[in-house]
C-alpha cells in the first residue's frame, strides 16, 4: 500500500521540526561558546605571558580571528563531506571536536598554545554552519525561509549572550573553569545530536550515487549574487565595530562611554534576533528575493542618520532598527541557495557561503578600522550605506536577469 505523504513534508524530512529544535540549541551552545571569552581575552592573553599594551592587543586580535580564519578555510569541506557521508555525522563531530577544543583552551600555557587551539576550534568546529546546511536541506521548501529564520534566531541569540556570560563567569569561577564549563555544555549538545537527531535513512547514499554537478550549474547566477551578499551583510555588521567606542565617545560623557558602546553593539543584535524568523516566514510568502533587496535598502537607509546623531541613546535606537533590517538575510540567502542547487551539492555550496560570511566577518572590522582611522568616523557609516545600496542593485538586477 502507498503511503500518503502530507504535503508539507513531501519535500522534506519527516523529522523536520525535531532537527530544528536540536539544531537551534547545538548551534546557540556553541556559538555562546566561541564567543564568551570576548570580555575576558585580552586578560587571558596577559596570564599566558603576553607583555605591553601592545602585544597584548595583536595576541587578542590574532588569537579570536584564528578560529574564523581556520573556519572558513575548512567550511565547504564539511559541506562536501556532509553531503557523501550524513550531514548528522558532520555535526556530531563538530559538537565533540569543540568540546574538546574548548576544554583544552581552558588548560592552555602560552599564547602560542592558546592561538593553536583557536585555530583547532575552527578546524574542528562548524557545528551552526553544518545545523544551517542540514536545516535547509531537510526542512519543506515552503516551510525554509520560517525555519532558517529560527535558526538565525538562535545563532545571533548566542553572539548576544556569549559576551554577557563571559563578563560574568570568571570573577565568580575563573577564566580556565569557564572555558572548561563551555566545553562541558557543548559536549551536552553532542549528547542530543548524537541520540535526538534524526536523518533520513540512505539520504547519503542516494545524493552521492547522483551524477556530479558542473561548476556552471553549481556556481550560478543566483548563488553567486548569495555568495556576495553574505559577505555584504557581514561587513555591514562589523564595519562599525573597531570604532564603535570612540564614535560614542562623542556623543556621551566619559562614565558613560562603554554602558552605550554595549547597548549599540546589542541592539542590532537584538533587533536580528526578533525579526529572523518573522522576515524568513514573510519570504516564504512573497519571495526571498524581494526581502534581501528590501532589507538591504532599508539597512542602508538607516546608516545615514546614523552617521549624524548627536545623542547616544539616538546610535542605539537606529542599530536596533537596522539589526531588524538585516535579521532577514542570513535565513533568505540560505534559502536561495537551497532552491537553487540540486540536493546532491547543497552542503558545499551552502558551505561556501558560510566561507563568504567569514571572509565579510574578517574584512569589515579591517575596513572599518582602517577608514576610521585615516579618513574619520561618519565615511564609515556612509561607505558601509554605499556598500549595501550597491548590493541591492545587484541583487534586483540578477533577479530581473533570471526572470
Amino acid at each position: 500500500m502507498a503511503m500518503n505523504i502530507p504535503a508539507e513534508t513531501a519535500d522534506g524530512s519527516r523529522y523536520w521540526r525535531r532537527n530544528l529544535f536540536v539544531c537551534v540549541f547545538g548551534s546557540f551552545t556553541t556559538i555562546i561558546a566561541m564567543t564568551l571569552l570576548l570580555p575576558f581575552l585580552p586578560l587571558y592573553v596577559e596570564q599566558l605571558g603576553a607583555t605591553g599594551h601592545a602585544a597584548i592587543s595583536e595576541w587578542s586580535g590574532v588569537a579570536y580571528g584564528a578560529t574564523f580564519f581556520s573556519a572558513a578555510l575548512t567550511a565547504p569541506l564539511w559541506g562536501r563531506l556532509g553531503d557523501r557521508y550524513g550531514r548528522k555525522l558532520m555535526m556530531i563531530r563538530a559538537s565533540l571536536g569543540m568540546a574538546i577544543a574548548m576544554t583544552l583552551i581552558g588548560m592552555a600555557h602560552s599564547v602560542w598554545q592558546l592561538v593553536a587551539l583557536r585555530l583547532l576550534a575552527g578546524l574542528l568546529g562548524g557545528y551552526a554552519s553544518g545545523s544551517m546546511i542540514l536545516v535547509a536541506t531537510q526542512t519543506p521548501k515552503a516551510k525554509t525561509g520560517w525555519a532558517l529564520g529560527v535558526m538565525s534566531s538562535g545563532i545571533m541569540a548566542g553572539n548576544f549572550v556569549g559576551p554577557l556570560i563571559g563578563g560574568t563567569l570568571p570573577p565568580l569561577i575563573g577564566i580556565r573553569m569557564t572555558f572548561i564549563a563551555a566545553g562541558s555544555a557543548i559536549f551536552i549538545a553532542f549528547l542530543g545530536t548524537t541520540f535526538l537527531l534524526k536523518e533520513e535513512p540512505g539520504a547519503a547514499k542516494k545524493r552521492s550515487s547522483q551524477p556530479p554537478v558542473p561548476g556552471e550549474a553549481a556556481f550560478n547566477k543566483p548563488v553567486v549574487a548569495m555568495l556576495i551578499t553574505g559577505a555584504l551583510l557581514l561587513i555591514a555588521n562589523m564595519s562599525v565595530e573597531p570604532i564603535i567606542t570612540l564614535y560614542v565617545a562623542q556623543l556621551v560623557t566619559p562614565e558613560r562611554v562603554t554602558l552605550v558602546a554595549g547597548l549599540a553593539m546589542s541592539a542590532a543584535a537584538l533587533g536580528s534576533i526578533l525579526s529572523a524568523s518573522w522576515l524568513g516566514r514573510l519570504a516564504d510568502l512573497i519571495g526571498h528575493w524581494t526581502v534581501i533587496i528590501a532589507c538591504l535598502l532599508a539597512a542602508a537607509v538607516l546608516l545615514i542618520p546614523q552617521a549624524f546623531v548627536t545623542q547616544g541613546w539616538q546610535l542605539v535606537v537606529l542599530r536596533f532598527f537596522m539589526g531588524l533590517a538585516l535579521g532577514g538575510l542570513l535565513p533568505c540567502i540560505a534559502s536561495v541557495i537551497r532552491h537553487n542547487v540540486p540536493d546532491s551539492i547543497a552542503g558545499k555550496m551552502l558551505g561556501y557561503s558560510t566561507s563568504a560570511q567569514y571572509v565579510g566577518q574578517v574584512a569589515g572590522p579591517v575596513l572599518g578600522g582602517a577608514v576610521g582611522g585615516h579618513l574619520g568616523m561618519r565615511p564609515v557609516f556612509l561607505g558601509t550605506c554605499l556598500l549595501l545600496f550597491i548590493g541591492a542593485a545587484y541583487n534586483l538586477a540578477v533577479r530581473a536577469r533570471i526572470r
